[in-house]
């Protein structure tokens, strides 16, 4: 009876360890088959920003990154190692990323050839294009990728000579921070158009973009505006509420109705903003605002509206204030029997029916057409400060201001979200927590220990 239980239960653990055994084989076939990994660090820091991630699915072929380092550093220690778990992020959302490294001690020719001067360098490869490295972090490494995937050379010029905005300036009212220095990151070339200097706008321009002329544009200029966009030029148009200085042909051009006022939205005060800020969170289907669901705002914006014309076709972009109105007694209204004021009277500022119009308003539109055997785009937006130095970093502005270059630069497929900062991981403790915890380990614990032990010793005794 007893050599009967005793076979059972062999029988019975044999099973069992046959059966956990089948158990780990499978998972390890099916670790080596399917990889998953979940990231739970406070901060994500070994994942990617789904932008980095998009980036890498546009890139077709594969990536070449050549290293340049010593197997030690006396600075940094092993850095081979820290490049290579770096890049192993990369490597998981795209495989075909290779990596390659080069001794500049052993293999000086090399380094030469390859105009090399810091140990650790990296030359990244795609395309036939390729890129040096000095510092590796997401959003360079991102940005890099970014620039060597545009299909070609791509030139950004903005109008100047008339006190407009400026793409490479440092001013408040100018572009230059974060959004000129964004375009340039992503592989745009800045330049200014005079055109009172140059014959026409040149032929190369991917993308010209027009900002609100202090001074009127002379009528010589306009016509080379014009031309321009006869020819099916691409165009960035950002019109501040106020008079137009001589832009008032484009304008007609465009078929485009630009009434005066700026639109007042009541829903900016829940946000603690004025309500001459206009503020986009829902965005009409469009190429530009593909996967884009951040806040936008828009200081003293204008309406926007047009004639129904078959040659174009019309995208609403941003429409706001569908609890608002667009007030004609703002900067730059011209409306009969108004007498214009500032913003900060426009705070208080009830609707007036007899001037006032109702919202929604709509404040951005993107326009198409063929022409000349090719798409010709353009964007309009009643708004030129969203993306100033001075209000740019509000929400989403300057990402939807790259999605708008982007895609009048027929580069939509490059339109994402740009990566986000790093979220603050730092704990800062007060003394009042600081004490209570220096208690609980020191005190609280041996106690708690000790009693726990006490119990144990107290039940065995009893029993």
């Amino acid at each position: 009876m007893l050599r009967k239980f005793l076979t059972a239960q062999m029988l019975r653990n044999l099973l069992f360890v046959l059966l956990l055994s089948g158990i780990v084989f499978g998972l390890g076939y099916l670790a080596t088959r399917h990889h998953v990994q979940r990231d739970i660090t406070h901060n994500a820091s070994n994942s990617l920003e789904p932008a980095s991630v998009e980036v890498l699915r546009q890139l077709s072929g594969p990536v070449n990154i050549t290293v340049y380092a010593t197997e030690q550093d006396a600075r940094l220690g092993d850095i081979r190692k820290i490049i290579r778990n770096y890049l192993s992020l990369y490597q998981r959302y795209k495989p075909d990323i290779n990596l390659v490294f080069i001794d500049p001690e052993k293999e000086p020719e090399k380094t030469r050839a390859a105009r090399v001067q810091l140990n650790g360098e990296m030359v990244v490869e795609y395309a036939r294009r390729s890129e040096h490295l000095t510092q590796l972090n997401e959003q360079i490494l991102t940005s890099t990728l970014l620039r060597l995937a545009h299909s070609r050379d791509q030139t950004v010029m903005y109008l100047d000579g008339h006190g407009e905005r400026k793409l490479d300036g440092i001013a408040n009212h100018d572009l230059g921070e974060p959004f000129g220095a964004k375009l340039k990151q992503n592989g745009f070339r800045i330049n200014s158009l005079n055109l009172a200097l140059a014959q026409e706008v040149p032929n190369n321009v991917s993308v010209l973009v027009i900002t609100q002329p202090q001074l009127a544009l002379l009528p010589g200029e306009v016509d080379k505006l014009l031309r321009y966009v006869e020819r099916g030029g691409n165009l960035l148009w950002l019109v501040d509420a106020g008079p137009l200085h001589g832009l008032e042909r484009l304008a007609e051009k465009l078929d485009l109705l630009l009434p005066s006022g700026i639109v007042i939205d009541p829903t900016a005060t829940g946000m603690n903003a004025p309500v001459t800020w206009s503020l986009g969170a829902v965005y009409p289907p469009h190429a530009i605002t593909r996967n884009f669901n951040l806040i936008t705002a828009f200081p003293a914006a204008r309406p926007l509206s047009w004639s129904e014309n078959p040659d174009w076709q019309h995208s609403v972009l941003v429409e706001v204030a569908a609890r608002g109105w667009v007030s004609r007694s703002g900067p730059g209204s011209n409306a009969p029997g108004t007498k214009p004021r500032d913003e900060n009277h426009l705070s208080g500022h009830p609707f007036d029916k007899r001037h006032d119009t109702p919202g929604p308003a709509i404040i951005a539109v993107a326009l198409q057409r063929n022409i000349n055997d090719r798409e010709q785009r353009i964007v309009v937006v009643g708004n030129g400060a969203f993306l100033a130095n001075s209000f740019a970093g509000n929400g989403g502005n300057v990402d939807l201001g790259v999605n708008m270059v982007n895609w009048l630069a027929s580069e939509e497929h490059l339109i994402t979200l740009q990566p986000r900062a790093a979220k603050d991981s730092n704990l800062v403790l007060g003394k009042t927590q600081l004490t209570a915890i220096g208690i609980g380990f020191l005190l609280g614990l041996p106690l708690l220990l000790a009693g726990v032990g006490i119990r144990i010793w107290w039940k065995r005794r009893r029993a």
